[in-house]
């Protein structure tokens, strides 16, 4: 119980709750301390973004690319694939559902906040985009060269963002998002579309099943073997990634899962189960294109257009290779293209996160039972290449426990 109530998404749920209690009390003059506070802490937070893009996409590419070979670039293909996947079946249902949501983009007798009295700039280190091109570069060219001192580094610059991400940045994301929701409270939107945020979190969690189906679908037909021979055993890893909300703390369970499943061939379970804990997240990357562009149509009066989402989708599946270990981490990640790419504002970017992260454990949840999917799917290949079990596979399986440790497992 206690666990519950020291949870990132029920400290966000106190702080949604409590910022609509003030701004539905609160006067002008309070609000010019709410605006004032939202202001600075936007800053922050933008000014992070660029760090934890280098943080985390450079150094993931470093440490896949040393280590090319047959199975591990079939299961990077999948990981990327599936979640693609996932982002475009998304965008798809969200261009079919959202137009027909009772999403009011205007609505009457709205009050305006105040304007912000004092401004205190943080100008980013660069753009988004720059460090994510930056990124891309360095880590390849660190492979291209087998270079051995900037690998180094760049992991030490890892811990240091993802300490940044657990102790600064986490920490005051209530606050921002307290006073986010304190604002919508104050003008008098919140009571018109909180009811909306409830219907698309059920949405997308259907949305999570059906891509499920469509992955053992696939994993069966491709592997001449019966998928739920491999999901009727994932159960308690299902229900586990709920509670801990992190495939990290799932992963002994996940093996487990994995390992009762006959189809599954063994050394493929230990060496893809841990694998696609750091690198597949379909059911986040799925509920995160339907979440922006819900937010979108709701502040901005329209959803992005098809080639603007077409671009989104394709480098979320970038970013989330290398997304921190920290609940929401997919769209910590990726808040340089939600800025950059969609043009949110602070307002867009606190309901994002607030709304991705209250939903973050069923997210986790798709992404670990989707990696029986995927596993399976590596059985069949090494079984129709002839592909011999490698001992060394089943004693590889990515430094779990040290992965843990630096947060580099998703959630």
């Amino acid at each position: 119980m206690k666990k519950v109530f020291t949870s990132l998404p029920f400290i966000l749920l106190v702080a949604v709750v409590a910022g609509i209690i003030i701004g539905l009390c609160a006067n002008e003059q309070f609000m010019l301390v709410i605006v004032t506070i939202k202001y600075i802490l936007g800053q922050f937070i933008s000014f992070c973004v660029p760090l934890i893009i280098i943080g985390f996409i450079a150094p993931s590419i470093t440490r896949l690319g040393s280590n090319v070979g047959r199975v591990l670039g079939l299961a990077l293909v999948l990981a990327y694939v599936s979640s693609i996947g996932a982002a475009f079946f998304s965008m798809g249902a969200g261009y079919a559902i959202i137009p027909n949501l009772s999403i009011e983009t205007n609505p009457e007798g709205l009050r305006d906040l105040p304007e912000v009295p004092f401004q205190l700039d943080i100008p980013q280190v660069m753009g988004v985009m720059s460090a994510l091109v930056f990124s891309i570069l360095i880590g390849l060219a660190a492979v291209w060269t087998k270079a051995e001192i900037i690998p180094k580094i760049l992991n030490e610059f890892q811990r240091i963002v993802l300490a940044i991400v657990t102790r600064v940045v986490i920490p005051i994301l209530p606050f921002f998002i307290a006073t986010t929701f304190c604002g919508l409270a104050y003008e008098g939107s919140i009571t018109k579309q909180l009811p909306i945020f409830i219907v698309v979190v059920l949405i997308v969690i259907v949305g999570h099943y059906i891509w499920l189906a469509f992955l053992y679908a696939v994993a069966g037909g491709y592997s001449k073997n019966n998928p739920l021979q491999v999901l009727r055993h994932y159960g308690p890893a299902y229900l586990t990634a709920i509670g801990t909300m992190s495939s990290a703390a799932t992963l002994a369970v996940s093996l487990q899962c994995a390992g009762k499943a006959e189809p599954l061939r063994k050394d493929m379970v230990s060496f893809g189960i841990p694998l696609f804990a750091n690198i597949h997240l379909c059911g986040s990357v799925l509920t995160e294109v339907f979440f922006v562009m819900t937010i979108s149509q709701m502040l901005y009066g329209a959803i992005p257009a098809p080639g603007t989402m077409v671009l989104f989708c394709l480098l979320l599946g970038i970013f989330a290779i290398g997304a921190p270990g920290v609940p929401g981490g997919t769209v910590m990640a990726s808040l340089g293209l939600i800025i950059g790419v969609l043009g949110f504002g602070d307002t867009g970017t606190a309901l994002m996160l607030t709304i991705f992260a209250l939903q973050d454990s069923f997210g986790t949840a798709c992404n670990v039972t989707g990696d029986g999917a995927l596993t399976l799917i590596l059985t069949g290949y090494v079984e129709k290449h002839h592909i011999e079990p490698d001992e060394s596979l089943n004693t590889n399986l990515f430094n779990t426990e040290d992965e843990t440790k630096i947060g580099f497992a998703k959630n």
